[in-house]
């Protein structure tokens, strides 16, 4: 994965009339053309690009959240950009595989559904920083899921449990995008 390629794929996505997104894309285009190292982990000022997986169930209209261990709050699974991944959206599938287990129905092409820039706080040697995070949408290739040591919780969830969850509204927008 290039800074090229990620630059066509962010200037490609259409937020719509949906502002978090809008402005979120534009955070990201700002760090891909500011930085020569977008996908470091190591970069906290502008950030870092990171990878986020909307898997939606086989079969229902129901999506897979993950309670995270550390942040403690409910959100699709995803994190770091790896050299060894082929593509920022198999970044996502192996987050979401290595977090919850879910297999990727790898018939059905991923889809960019988001872009969220959110704040991560600090924790051991790392400050606070931002991750530019691309929301991929895959479709499962089964219902099966599993706890991990990265999701102590895992479920699937329909519009009704967002609210009782707290489903962030970038989430929420991005599952809307691509139903």
């Amino acid at each position: 994965m290039t800074d090229v390629d990620a630059l066509g794929i962010v200037g490609a996505f259409e937020p719509g009339d949906d502002g978090l997104a809008h402005k979120s894309r534009e955070l990201t285009l700002g760090l891909l053309h500011l930085t020569d190292a977008p996908f470091s982990r190591d970069q906290f000022n502008p950030g870092h690009i990171t990878c986020t997986a909307l898997v939606r169930h086989p079969a229902r209209p129901l999506v897979l959240l993950m309670h995270h261990h550390r942040l403690r709050r409910w959100l699709l699974p995803g994190g770091h950009v790896e050299k060894y991944d082929a593509s920022l959206a198999d970044t996502a599938a192996r987050e979401a595989l290595e977090e919850t287990l879910v297999q990727i129905d790898r018939d059905v092409n991923p889809v960019l559904a988001g872009i969220d820039v959110h704040g991560i706080p600090p924790k051991r040697k790392e400050p606070y920083h931002l991750h530019h995070d691309l929301i991929w949408c895959f479709r499962a290739a089964s219902a099966d899921i599993a706890v991990t040591g990265e999701a102590p919780e895992v479920m699937w969830a329909d519009e009704s449990d967002w609210d009782r969850l707290h489903v962030a509204e970038s989430i929420q927008n991005s599952i809307r995008r691509v139903w």
